[in-house]
């Protein structure tokens, strides 16, 4: 792969670098009460366009084919929901011992408490030939009930660290999230047809706003004299974000493969990219609402910069070991059923 050809792959990965160069470097421009503006520009229009933009590209249709699946939707969400965030929280029990810095592990937290998201874990699941639809239903779904369950669960674990009024956060979520992605859907109804034929570029819409979300979210930080980020820290940081992912993709191939769990080898491939991978495109404009002003929210924000990224190397690395266990899973299953009774 030639490198203009590699650069096209990752400009998203390689975006978040030079945006947070140029916070670095011109932290003034973005900063609050700054030429952008953000305190309008990013908390309302950008938020707006990016949960709208989700809204306009769901495909409902497809998510109705897998809505009777309801074990494997129940499994997803509980793992990651529920049980992610309790066993990270007691994870930082033991890390909050160490000389990691707080923020961060704060940070840690925060991505424990986010939903599905709505593109990686569906491209993988696809790439191995696993469970689409499964996985195109926990995707949307999660990202609907995270509107509610997230929030929640970042003021249950991180509560004392905002000093924003919980019917504040709610009512701004609604304007922000719940509204545009409610005007999305009403306006694909309408321009389904031509959404089908010109295919408009939905993914890469969001991620030049998310990187504009980034980018002031720096700025902020860049501009406080008084925050430093521990280059040891955030190599500690890195290390965990990878053990978390392994582990978790192990235990929930465990859990759906053990006997008697009637997971097909398709059904446990989306599990165990939806149940571990979690958005960026959500997490961090909810985390613009829910810590809005809030010196040390960029600190808390690196741990998910840092998982989405390599939420999508781990996977992609495992594409081809996945892929070989489910090929030869679903021949073995195919012999079993031609065996004479």
């Amino acid at each position: 792969m030639g490198l203009l050809a590699r650069v096209r792959k990752e400009w998203f990965i390689i975006g978040i670098v030079l945006v947070i160069v140029s916070a670095k470097l011109q932290p003034s421009v973005g900063v609050k009460g700054g030429p952008l503006k953000p305190e309008i520009t990013i908390a309302y229009a950008a938020v707006s366009l990016i949960f709208f933009n989700s809204g306009l590209s769901l495909r409902t249709e497809e998510l109705t084919s897998a809505l009777l699946h309801v074990r494997l939707h129940l499994f997803v969400q509980s793992f990651t929901l529920i049980f992610f965030p309790l066993a990270v929280w007691l994870l930082l029990r033991v890390l909050a011992l160490t000389a990691i810095d707080h923020w961060l592990l704060q940070g840690l937290q925060t991505v424990s408490c986010m939903p599905p998201p709505v593109s990686s874990a569906v491209i993988l699941t696809k790439a191995v030939g696993g469970n689409e639809a499964a996985a195109i239903f926990n995707s949307a779904f999660g990202s609907f009930l995270g509107i509610i369950v997230t929030p929640v669960l970042l003021l249950l674990f991180l509560g004392s660290s905002s000093s924003v009024p919980f019917s504040s956060i709610f009512s701004q979520l609604f304007m922000t999230v719940v509204v545009p992605l409610i005007v999305g859907q009403v306006c694909r109804g309408f321009l389904r047809e031509c959404l089908e034929r010109r295919k408009p570029p939905f993914g890469t819409i969001s991620s030049v706003v998310l990187l504009m979300i980034i980018y002031t979210t720096f700025c902020d930080t860049f501009s406080n004299p008084h925050i430093e980020l521990d280059p040891t820290s955030l190599l500690m940081v890195v290390l965990i974000i990878f053990s978390i992912q392994l582990s978790f993709m192990l235990l929930t191939f465990a859990l759906s493969t053990r006997l008697g769990s009637r997971f097909s080898p398709a059904d446990t491939v989306a599990i165990m990219f939806c149940s571990t991978h979690k958005s960026l495109t959500l997490g961090i404009p909810m985390l613009k609402i829910v810590f809005e002003g809030y010196e040390h929210l960029s600190l808390i924000s690196v741990p998910l910069l840092i998982y989405h990224p390599a939420q999508i190397l781990l996977g992609s690395l495992l594409v081809p070991t996945i892929r070989s266990w489910m090929s030869s899973r679903q021949k073995t299953v195919k012999l079993s059923s031609l065996q004479p009774i």
